[in-house]
């Protein structure tokens, strides 16, 4: 049984995951401030003093320009806005983990995201993580799930994805991955992936090329 952050962290790199394991006294960033907006969305855009104070990382318009266009065409917004289940822990067959938000019609998960967007989709990682995430809601409510969302507060951003089969394919990857190590595995060659690891001084990795993790 493996956590939906685990799979998320193989997904990026399986050396991260090791030492992760290894030392699981690591001090996790707390995001809590950022993550709460997911929960703010209307009071966000009808406040303008919520949002001055808000931790956002885009201007107060471009917040809500962006929000605005989310809620016109998605046809979950109500349920994003107000979500019928918050901070549910799910647990599947193969994985485990807490999907920030559970949407009923259709029945499908939410994830909220502290960091930046890609431009279009969400990232690699990010994506292995909804799949896990979407899995593990299936299997628990014996329902087919075929879309995840993935939120990204801080830049006012909301995106709906389909679970297809490339996806799936990932999300399978980094099961195997996250299932196969039993000591370090190789270092990556992907140096931009170093840049922001927590384990970048001891990990020994060479920072050499740059390389998209996106997944369209």
């Amino acid at each position: 049984m493996h956590a939906f952050r685990d799979l998320e962290t193989a997904a990026y790199c399986a050396r991260k995951l090791y030492h992760r394991r290894r030392d699981a006294d690591v001090e996790i960033p707390d995001v809590s401030d950022v993550r709460s907006l997911a929960f703010q969305y209307e009071h966000l855009l009808a406040v303008d003093a919520a949002l001055l104070a808000a931790p956002i990382e885009v201007s107060p318009g471009a917040f809500r320009d962006r929000l605005r266009t989310a809620s016109d065409d998605l046809d979950s917004w109500d349920e994003l806005a107000d979500p019928p289940l918050k901070n549910a822990f799910l647990e599947g067959k193969d994985c485990r983990g807490v999907a920030h938000k559970v949407l009923e019609d259709p029945l499908a998960p939410s994830l909220v995201f502290a960091g930046r967007p890609p431009e279009d989709g969400v990232w690699e990682p990010q994506s292995v993580r909804l799949v896990a995430a979407a899995k593990a809601l299936s299997w628990e409510r014996e329902r087919q799930v075929d879309r995840a969302y993935a939120e990204y507060p801080a830049y006012g951003v909301v995106r709906e994805i389909e679970l297809t089969t490339r996806r799936t394919g990932d999300y399978r990857r980094a099961l195997r991955t996250a299932e196969s190590i039993d000591g370090p595995p190789p270092r990556t060659s992907n140096g931009a992936k170093c840049e922001p690891c927590e384990y970048r001084e001891s990990c020994g990795t060479r920072t050499r090329s740059l390389k998209s993790i996106l997944k369209p």
